[in-house]
């Protein structure tokens, strides 16, 4: 019916089959005018309206016009003429009154619409590029079809015309077809134009940074704005400067802003459904309640040591209780609103991405119909050619648009990955600036980066293959439905084989997991010990236990391979399963077919459709299982940020800014507590401090001043009263928080720079001297946590922070108990006190220096979280009260003490620390550390400090910016290197290296055993082809009955072969890789160990465990696996290539142009995608830095109110990783189109030489080759993505063999070994000793010589940096002389060994260094001791009553860093491993910071005591404490500037005799001692 209408319309035949069944094929003229000028057009009026929009808009006027739009809108224009031109040649022929005879027809309907429509057409055209002129568009991707689809169905009538000229040998209607090749040619230019980006001049400068955004329609499918960076990548490493600026909506800002819109409508939605199912459970857990707030109150307390050992206990048993009522208990915070949040963020991109993916899908099962017909084709030799070349094009067109699709879907989802990590990201980081006390508690600071890292990554992979959920199970219903129609209902039987694999799968997955947790297991464990081996490295040295520790940590990697052993033999069994999969499929389907009925007769067709089918099933039912384990872990992760981000928040409203009050602070009748429903540890606390007053806050060790401090900031919870502030605050915690940052930043704390203030901050700090020292000045980077720096600078930098911020009130907490007396003093007088830089700001001073309190305005006095008394300094003096108490007990210890404000009074021994109040560097782990967070350990200052002397350059992982004149940077300035990263290719002998520490044999058996398997894969599937061509040979015979059961039985035979030998190679390079993992990390371990001290102060040690995490992770598990994947790619494009080339022999002379691009793509390819994905992980750790740093600095930021700009700083670190994630993203899509181009080549060509060479060939060859050059495009793919990532990771065998080589210290142990007994007498001699830290730096000991008598106490005392420590360093061999020798009883040290030497001296080290283990592991790690002897030194070192009240005794477990133990406990642990080793010499390192009077006391009596036949030297800070040495010894700048007994040097009145005074002591003092 249709078709009458349309003959009628066009005056001629529609459709009539004849046209097609020919030789030389054509289409109807009617079709031509109708169908084919409707399309295109159609889908322009489509799309015009959206463009039409843009016209109706007010815009702002773009004044401007390119010349490409003039150029586009002329060429419409042209068209709109050849259209009215078409319309007048035919109003001409029909109305023309000059003809001479009127025509009996006038020209059909057809000749009058098309024109019309056409003009219609064209006007549109014109509007639509005005519309994106005025949008400001760079092109458009609808136009840019719509001409490509123009030009494309005008070809057809094109053909026609000329065709039908030749033909007749003459044009039948000139005009219509001059004015149809003008039209035609405009079109093509117009296709040409809008190809092209039309790009505005303000936009210019944008795409300069930014190519994509100046990229038009065809370069965006093909991603080839991105070529500029692959061409740069191949030429040169890129280098961060290199990378693209970000688009707008893929900044962090950006992203975190939308996330944070929808989170907060989701989040409050989620909290009211909690709150409802809180209130119906109230009732049933109130009682539950009561017993667990017992509990946490019972922590709140100030409870001694055992106490809380028992409540951990408790809480422990506790936690199980808890595991049992998990599920009742599990939530209890609002659920299910992350997931929710994230749909709605970024809901467009979802739906985007999945439309590509369905189209893809839907396209992937063309091809298959498309083989049949082709080998359908060959067989039927009457068939035209022509359908052969439409088949072997149309095979063509549809492998491209299915890359084309594929990639569009690849790029959304892994761009949304991106996003939806860098959204949970940023909610992070947010989240910990406002988290309240109570939440970050339960967080380690590595656990909340662990959330930033793991868990944000989670998400990321996850994000990245969710449409598969759904798209697995549609392409498996479609391959089934499909495989029916081929082979009706034997297709159940492969079916059922597919779906056994499923649950055996899964069970080896569900194995496998468990080994890997337990792998994971041993991993932590292993990297515990590694990092205290690396924080307690000096330690270890000094004591000459490295062999112990070498023992622990091979034991556990023993283990971990092990695991990772059995780990590698499932992975073998389950990839034997998985590479028999599809010869058992087709083998089961196959014979089932055969054997049901003698009718059934496998043909080419029937046989290579089925293949190709049962190859698209193979992925969905692979992914499948691996998806929902990937979604089951991201559900772990979601409870986890969703527990975090719905945290809490600090209550804002505890701290008032109300104006109306008179004073600066006021806190009215204030109790606070820690935890939210805990005991308060300040009670009915009343404060009034008037504008400008200095007050002091003054009280024993856990009375609450720090508390206080913490209340007036606002960081604790306000169960009564109210706190009210007038003005902005500047807080100097206890212990300093130092940034990552120049020391100039530090202190300006992003203030703008005023020199004058900053120069005058800097001299009343004391800072000036130490800028002089550090060799960039004020512009000198510090290093993580302030590493290059010593406490007392630290303090002070902290301060000068303070006292640049101008602030109007300043809480200061002890800020000068780290800092030497003098020094003391002078912050004391030109800072805080009456007459410093502060004197018109209000100040609250936390101290226990006695000396200033006269000079305060006020003294509040607390004790026990109470107020006891508040006034003037006179006046409580008077009044006897609590004030008085504490001055008595501190001016005793004053008086021979003036030089240690630090001093506390303690009651009862070792309960140091152990108050629930966040006071000094040591608290108990669960309580809420002010900024302590995680107390490191820092490296020793005494290094640090004769370094800095010799003018070492400090920089973080950063870059450093230099100073001016840093032109010429001294040899050895920079303390700590940045890291090396490997840039270009890596060298092949990295290769060989790893192939080496696989073994040899290994190898090349491994590649054998694979080349054979490959070989069975080959022969299995020609066998198949000769199978099929029974077909043809039997037609219409009776099929021989044994014949089958040979086809089926080789075909089985080959499939389990091939499968054999996969799991033997396997198996084969699960051995080799466990292997050289072993060869590989004992190589590492042992040259670390050796390394010497010099190694770790210039190596952050974050590097050096990244080598044994990261590094060691990727030779373990990574590797071997791209290794495998690797020589399987590679063998099987091989294979693929040999079997077309078999088929069709032409086929290898498209080889080698084909193999000529790929090579370059790959080239170009890896080296930029390599270099990004280094820039990567360089610009990732930054953020995860910047973030730990932000936590631990957490309450400083919060009280000078600098979050805005550490969020806004965040955003930029994190916009810094983006800018190298993106182009990385973008690289393998660059490269997935160009491979997939190549491989469609391939089929094409395959397709193409089997149609030439039809006649020559059976069917089953051509069906053959054509469904492997199916397969090759994914294998290319592969075989580059492996090559790259081999690349990638191989890296870490460089990377572990960089430090496998590093120079080492001397030999433990040498042949000239001295006595067992050796020293007796413990006589120290130095000769002209001279040493330096590196070659190339100064002396740091300048030529010493001296002589210690046996057991003689020598002091020796000196200014910062005077070479105290040096002395130390050298007298173990830390450091080796430059000239000069020590001999002990008349032994070189530098000729024994280094173990001989250091196991018979004894060091007391400054900070106490102790190791997880049991107590007794730390006494004594070799064994070497029995209990008694143990029990003994524990006695004498006042530890015996706190062992035996612990419940393991000697096997009580030390927390990470001795976390467990107060530092006073630890000083006297470390005293007990000195009275263990019994040596002849001791040296004791005076431990200042660490130890309060009471516990210094005990140690001085027991050395007294235990080492008086001992010769002691003892390095003093405090120098009441070597008042009573034989002789003492003054250095200066590295010399001995006085030498003698203690009365003599007072008598000279020499530089002893000065410090003396400044510390207050004088002559009759020491006589009374």
């Amino acid at each position: 019916m249709c078709a009458v209408v349309l003959e009628e319309y066009c005056g001629s035949v529609f459709w009539n089959s004849s046209y097609v069944e020919r030789e030389d094929p054509d289409l109807p003229v009617c079709l031509e005018q109708t169908v084919l000028v409707w399309i295109p057009l159609g889908f322009l009026w489509l799309c015009t309206p959206w463009h039409l929009l843009a016209l109706c808009r007010r815009t702002k006027d773009i004044r401007y016009m390119s010349k490409l739009y003039i150029g586009k809108q002329l060429v419409a224009s042209l068209l709109f003429l050849t259209a009215i031109a078409g319309l007048a040649i035919t109003l001409g022929e029909d109305f023309s009154p000059s003809q001479e005879k009127p025509t009996p027809e006038k020209n059909p309907m057809v000749y009058y619409t098309n024109p019309v429509i056409y003009a219609v057409s064209w006007v549109m055209v014109l509007l639509c590029q005005e519309g994106l002129r005025r949008r400001g568009s760079v092109d458009s991707a609808t136009l840019f079809l719509f001409w490509f689809l123009a030009v494309l169905c005008d070809l057809f009538p094109l053909q026609t015309i000329i065709r039908e000229a030749l033909r007749q040998g003459e044009f039948v209607d000139l005009p219509r077809f001059c004015l149809f090749c003008i039209a035609f040619g405009l079109e093509v230019i117009a296709l040409i134009l809008s190809g092209v980006a039309d790009i505005s001049p303000e936009a210019r400068e944008v795409v300069k940074k930014n190519p994509e955004a100046g990229a038009p329609f065809f370069h965006r499918i093909t991603f080839n704005w991105f070529n500029s960076m692959a061409i740069k990548g191949y030429r040169q490493p890129l280098v961060q400067e290199d990378m693209w600026a970000l688009n707008e909506e893929d900044t962090t800002g950006y992203i975190s802003h939308h996330f944070q819109q929808f989170m907060q409508i989701e989040f409050a939605a989620a909290r009211h459904r909690y709150q409802k199912r809180l209130a119906k459970k109230q009732i049933k857990t109130s009682h539950n309640e009561a017993f667990i707030n017992g509990l946490s109150s019972g922590l709140g307390k100030g409870v001694s040591q055992d106490v809380l050992m028992m409540d951990d206990r408790g809480k422990k048993e506790d936690k199980k209780e808890k595991k049992t009522k998990k599920k009742k208990e599990e939530e209890n915070y609002p659920t299910s609103w992350l997931i929710p949040t994230i749909y709605k963020t970024f809901k467009w991109i979802l739906l985007e991405s999945a439309f590509f993916k369905l189209l893809q899908d839907l396209l992937s099962f063309v091809s298959p119909q498309l083989l049949k017909l082709m080998i359908t084709f060959t067989q039927d030799k009457s068939s035209y050619a022509w359908e052969g070349y439409l088949f072997a094009v149309l095979l063509l067109v549809v492998a491209l648009l299915q890359s084309l699709f594929l990639q569009q879907y690849f790029q959304r989802c892994f761009v949304l990955g991106m996003k939806v990590r860098t959204a949970i990201m940023a909610a992070v980081y947010k989240k910990a600036l406002v988290v309240s006390n109570d939440t970050r508690k339960e967080y380690t600071v590595g656990e909340t980066v662990n959330l930033m890292s793991a868990d944000a990554q989670r998400f990321n992979d996850v994000t990245n293959f969710i449409h598969l959920l759904w798209s697995c199970p549609l392409q498996i219903a479609l391959s089934i439905l499909f495989l029916w129609q081929e082979l009706g209902a034997s297709v159940l039987a492969g079916l059922a084989v597919m779906i056994l694999m499923v649950p055996i799968n899964g069970l080896l997955a569900t194995k496998a997991r468990k080994f890997q947790i337990e792998n994971m297991k041993f991993k932590d464990k292993r990297l515990k010990i590694m990092n205290e081996i690396l924080n307690g490295m000096k330690i270890l040295k000094l004591y000459a236990w490295e062999p112990s520790f070498q023992a622990q940590v091979q034991g556990v990697r023993g283990q971990e391979l092990n695991v990772m052993k059995k780990f590698a033999y499932l992975t073998s069994v389950s990839t034997f399963i998985f590479s028999c999969a599809p010869a058992l499929v087709s083998l089961a389907t196959f014979a089932v077919f055969v054997g049901v009925s003698s009718d059934n007769v496998l043909t080419a067709e029937k046989a290579f459709t089925s293949i190709s089918l049962f190859n698209i099933l193979r992925f969905p039912l692979a992914m499948l299982p691996m998806l929902i384990a990937a979604i089951v872990q991201t559900t772990v992760s979601r409870k986890r940020l969703e527990k975090f981000l719905g945290g809490e928040d600090l209550e804002s409203d505890v701290v008032r800014n109300d104006t109306s009050f008179c004073s600066a602070v006021n806190v009215c009748d204030g109790s606070f507590s820690w935890q939210k429903d805990g005991k308060p540890q300040l009670k009915n606390v009343s404060l009034d401090i008037k504008a400008g007053r200095l007050v002091a806050v003054v009280g024993a060790v856990g009375s609450g001043k720090s508390s206080l401090m913490s209340a007036i900031l606002g960081e604790m919870h306000s169960t009564k009263g109210f706190i009210n502030i007038q003005g902005s605050l500047a807080f100097v915690p206890q212990q300093a928080w130092i940034q990552n940052a120049t020391l100039r930043d530090n202190i300006m704390f992003g203030s703008a720079l005023e020199e004058k203030r900053f120069q005058e901050v800097i001299q009343a700090c004391a800072l000036a001297p130490d800028l002089e020292l550090l060799p960039g000045g004020d512009m000198t980077e510090i290093g993580e946590k302030g590493i290059n720096l010593s406490g007392g600078q630290k303090q002070r930098v902290s301060l000068a922070r303070a006292a640049y911020s101008q602030a109007d009130i300043y809480l200061l907490d002890d800020p000068l108990s780290a800092v030497d007396s003098h020094v003391g003093k002078h912050l004391f007088d030109k800072v805080i006190g009456p007459n410093g830089i502060l004197k018109d700001k209000t100040r609250i001073l936390v101290t226990h220096g006695v000396s200033f309190l006269p000079h305060v305005d006020e003294i509040v006095v607390l004790v026990d979280g109470v107020i006891s008394e508040v006034g003037s300094y006179n006046s409580l003096r008077a009044s006897k009260g609590a004030f008085s108490e504490f001055l008595d007990t501190y001016a005793k210890e004053q008086n021979n003490n003036k030089n240690s404000p630090k001093s506390e009074s303690e009651h009862g021994q070792g309960l140091a620390d152990e108050d629930m109040v966040p006071e000094g560097a040591d608290t108990q782990p669960d309580s809420p550390l002010e900024d302590t967070v995680t107390t490191t350990l820092k490296r020793e200052n005494s290094i640090r400090r004769s370094q800095r002397n010799s003018s070492f350059k400090a920089a973080g992982n950063g870059s450093t910016r230099k100073s001016e004149n840093a032109g010429e940077t001294n040899k050895g300035q920079r303390l700590i290197e940045k890291e090396a990263m490997e840039t270009g290719q890596v060298k092949f002998s990295v290769y060989l290296q790893y192939l080496r520490s696989m073994g040899w044999g290994y190898t090349c058996t491994v590649f054998l055993v694979y080349f054979i398997q490959n070989i069975a894969f080959i022969g299995q599937n020609i066998w198949l082809s000769d199978w099929t061509n029974d077909a043809v040979e039997y037609y219409n015979i009776t099929y021989p009955a044994g014949k089958s059961d040979t086809r089926v039985g080789v075909f089985g035979a080959l499939g389990v072969v091939q499968g054999l030998f996969v799991f033997l190679g396997t198996l084969l390079l699960a051995n080799a890789s466990v292997a050289a993992s072993r060869i590989l990390h004992s190589r590492l371990l042992n040259n670390i160990l050796r390394a010497p001290m010099l190694f770790f102060d210039t190596t952050p040690i974050g590097r050096v465990v990244n080598r044994f995490a990261k590094d060691i992770f990727t030779v373990d598990e990574a590797i071997p696996q791209s290794f495998r994947s690797w020589i399987l790619c590679l063998l099987g494009v091989l294979g693929t290539l040999f079997v077309i080339c078999l088929a069709t022999p032409f086929f290898t002379i498209v080889i080698i142009p084909l193999t000529v691009v790929y090579f370059f793509v790959q080239r170009f390819y890896v080296a930029t995608s390599r270099q990004l994905r280094r820039l990567d992980s360089v610009s990732r750790s930054p953020i995860y830095s910047h973030f730990g740093e932000t936590v631990s600095g957490l309450s400083v930021i919060r009280a000078y109110s600098h979050q805005e700009r550490f969020l806004q700083h965040n955003e930029i670190t994190m916009d810094e990783n983006l800018k190298s994630v993106y182009p990385w993203i973008v690289s393998n899509r660059w490269l997935a189109i160009r491979l997939e181009f190549v491989g469609n080549l391939v089929v094409f060509f395959a397709a193409l030489l089997a149609v030439i060479s039809r006649d020559s060939l059976d069917s089953g060859l051509v069906g053959l080759s054509i469904s492997y050059s199916l397969n090759v495009t994914q294998t290319l793919n592969w075989l580059v993505r492996m090559t790259s990532e081999l690349e990638t990771n191989i890296v870490a065998v460089e990377r572990v063999s960089e430090y496998s080589v590093i120079e080492n210290e001397a030999k433990w142990v040498t042949d000239t070994r001295p006595t067992e007994n050796w020293p007796e007498a413990g006589r120290l001699q130095f000769e002209n000793y001279k040493v330096r830290y590196r070659p190339g730096l100064d002396l740091v000991l300048h030529g010493i010589s001296c002589d210690i008598g046996s057991s003689e106490k020598i002091g020796i005392v000196g200014r910062t940096g005077a070479g105290k420590s040096s002395l130390t360093n050298c007298l173990f061999r830390i450091i080796e002389p430059a000239e000069g020798r020590i001999l002990i009883d008349g032994v070189d040290i530098s000729k024994i060994g280094l173990h001989d030497l250091r196991n018979n001296l004894t060091i007391i080290p400054q900070d106490p260094v102790l190791f997880s283990g049991t107590l007794r592991m730390n006494l004594d790690p070799f064994d070497r001791s029995s209990d008694e002897e143990i029990w003994r030194v524990l006695e004498l070192s006042h530890l015996k009553e706190y062992v035996t009240g612990l419940q393991e005794g000697l096997q009580h477990e030390v927390a990470e860093g001795g976390e467990n133990l107060s530092v006073g406990q630890r000083q006297l642990l470390c005293l007990a491993r000195a009275l263990l080793r019994k040596s002849r010499i001791l040296i004791l390192d005076e431990a200042t910071a660490a130890v309060d009077l009471e516990t210094d006391n005990l140690i001085q009596t027991t050395i007294r005591k235990e080492f008086a036949h001992c010769t002691v030297l003892t390095i003093a800070h405090r120098l009441h404490s070597i008042m009573d040495s034989s002789r003492v010894m003054v250095l200066d700048a590295g010399r001995i500037v006085e030498f003698d007994s203690p009365s003599s040097l007072l008598e000279k009145k020499g530089d002893f005799y000065a410090m003396a005074k400044d510390a207050g002591i004088t002559q009759a003092e020491i006589t009374s001692l």
